[in-house]
């Protein structure tokens, strides 16, 4: 009698049996495999859609946050985006057998290190379905079999969609096995997953805070995580002020319900009464609240107070931290204490201001003149990513094809034993 403990087992089994496969296969075979993902899931994004509001209407029905269904719904546009970044993928060298460095050993060993994919990788996800062709594409061009658990208000979509990678992957002769998807919504499957170190290799966990605390608390396997996206912009003195402006508002406005959305507002003070009142005005035509420190609300009165909880709050709504600072070393420090190492930014003209913030600030993206926003493995050029990572081992920062790899030693010889 089948039980979820077997089920998954059987799933994790099967996965480790494929990656053995994938691991030998040729790029070109991979990156056909790609192509013809990214032409079924247009071809069948009717289907998918349908799916989708079937989706959408039980997250409405449970009154789950605006931010959680913008992340939960899928358009003709998403679903371009979707297919665009399978074909970026697609078209992204190959990692699976670079040899990135070689040298030679007194006895005339020759010594090597070669990538090779880290195996089976278990992705653990909310209200994300686009997490289900992003995840596949990078495991199968990084030659990894990937084991699929989405959350219960994305099932339909995520079982939609994944049926039409594996489809792809029937056709192209990719082991049936080297995308699988979890087809319960039971958390006794998610906690099945997280014992199997025997067959899975590396949890990868999107979501929210409480989410990935799960995962970490309760996994045998090695975890990538971040737990949440504290993400700061320094306004310096020097800055260019409609640039700063143009920066600060898309930061936080573009889409406020995601990690790498600005959460802090962090602007010198000798700069902040010129600034301050006219990014305040478009934050408030945007509906914006802020909520400001003693200064910003000298300045700007109908900013509200904030709390030392705003500090290190992750919002993901129209709600923002605003803190006038006195100097660089007041807001690299402020960085330091209620940051998350996700994304900071500097808005600055002083080269050696932007050298020193790049050094000094901890966090796994650091920007000079540019949003936070940019802090993506897409628009990095890294194709879809598969993740953010806050720890910084193995990976930091967006992660990509290469953060799917590990490197072995390789040696040549012509004979050498040991004295």
């Amino acid at each position: 009698m089948s039980t979820i403990q077997s089920d998954i087992k059987q799933i994790a089994k099967s996965a480790r049996e494929a990656s053995l496969k994938l691991a030998n296969i040729n790029t070109g075979v991979k990156n056909n495999v790609l192509l013809r993902m990214s032409e079924e899931l247009l071809k069948n994004g009717n289907a998918i859609k349908e799916a989708n509001k079937k989706d959408l209407r039980a997250a409405k029905g449970k009154g789950l946050s605006k931010a959680m269904i913008d992340r939960l719904t899928i358009t003709d546009k998403v679903l371009k985006t979707i297919s665009d970044g399978i074909k970026e993928v697609a078209g992204l060298s190959d990692p699976v057998g670079e040899v990135t460095r070689m040298w030679k050993r007194p006895n005339g060993l020759l010594v090597g290190k070669m990538r090779i994919p880290l195996g089976v990788i278990g992705i653990i996800y909310e209200a994300r379905p686009n997490v289900t062709a992003d995840a596949a594409a990078l495991c199968l061009k990084s030659g990894n079999a990937v084991i699929l658990r989405g959350g219960s208000e994305a099932i339909n979509s995520n079982l939609a969609i994944a049926k039409v990678l594996q489809n792809a992957c029937r056709k192209e002769g990719i082991p049936d096995a080297a995308i699988q998807i979890v087809p319960t919504i039971e958390r006794d499957a998610v906690l099945e997953m997280l014992k199997l170190e025997e067959f899975i290799d590396l949890i990868i966990p999107r979501g929210g805070e409480g989410l990935i605390r799960f995962v970490v608390e309760n996994s045998r396997i090695p975890v990538i995580k971040h737990y949440k996206g504290v993400c700061h912009i320094f306004v310096d003195e020097s800055a260019d002020l409609d640039m700063a402006e143009k920066v600060c508002f898309n930061a936080k406005v573009q889409r406020p319900g995601v990690c790498n959305a600005m959460e802090t507002l962090l602007v010198h003070k000798n700069i902040a009464k010129e600034f301050l009142p006219k990014m305040g005005k478009r934050y408030q035509d945007a509906d914006v609240e802020l909520r400001g420190c003693a200064e910003t609300r000298n300045i700007l009165s109908y900013a509200k107070p904030a709390a030392e909880e705003d500090w290190s709050a992750e919002y993901l709504d129209l709600i923002l931290a605003v803190k006038v600072v006195k100097d660089m070393d007041e807001a690299i420090a402020h960085i330091a204490k209620y940051g998350s190492l996700h994304t900071e930014s500097i808005i600055t003209k002083d080269y050696s201001n932007s050298q020193r913030f790049l050094r000094e600030v901890n966090s796994s993206t650091v920007l000079i003149n540019a949003s936070t926003r940019f802090s993506d493995g897409f628009e990095l050029g890294l194709g879809a990513e598969i993740g953010i990572s806050t720890t910084k081992i193995h990976a930091f920062g967006p992660m990509g094809l290469l953060e799917l790899t590990t490197q072995k030693f390789i040696i040549y010889g012509d004979g050498q034993v040991r004295e």
